[in-house]
């Protein structure tokens, strides 16, 4: 077995890339200044965040983000915020989390035990599918405040 690779979380993308290059690793234990694990970072989350997400199957990039009858989406939680704003016209915030899952986490601070809802914005969140360490399925709704014109 190999021994676990770390890395300061201070390390930019370029440098990182190259240090993925250099030591022939795909991914590595993120640490603080304390040396406490902040997570795990691999190639391909680097190359994601420089390029864009890619894939090989594109099938699943079909069932995403769905439409309904009643004019919500149904989301993955796996979907980026960039990928639901670009799809839906919407303007959720991405100066925070990078994907569906990232923001309810945010949110609710915890993972929860069954369905949750909330509201961000003028948006309403309902978890629909959650496993034990994600949530898998949302569906989303736009509710911004209707204008009443003054007559």
């Amino acid at each position: 077995a190999e021994d676990p690779y770390f890395i300061p979380e201070s390390t930019t993308l370029t440098n990182q890339l190259l240090n993925f290059k250099k030591t022939k690793k795909r991914f590595a234990i993120v640490v603080d200044e304390y040396g406490e694990v902040q997570g795990l970072v691999t190639l391909e989350d680097i190359l994601e965040e420089i390029v864009g997400d890619f894939t090989t199957n594109t099938a699943d990039d079909d069932d995403e983000i769905t439409r309904t009858t009643d004019g919500s989406y149904t989301i993955d939680g796996t979907a980026t915020i960039r990928e639901i704003n670009k799809a839906t016209g919407w303007d959720l915030p991405t100066n925070g989390p990078k994907t569906l899952n990232g923001l309810v986490f945010e949110h609710i601070e915890s993972i929860p035990d069954g369905n949750v809802s909330f509201v961000l914005d003028s948006y309403r969140f309902e978890t629909e599918e959650i496993s034990d360490t994600m949530v898998k399925k949302v569906s989303v709704t736009c509710i911004k405040p209707i204008k009443f014109s003054e007559d």
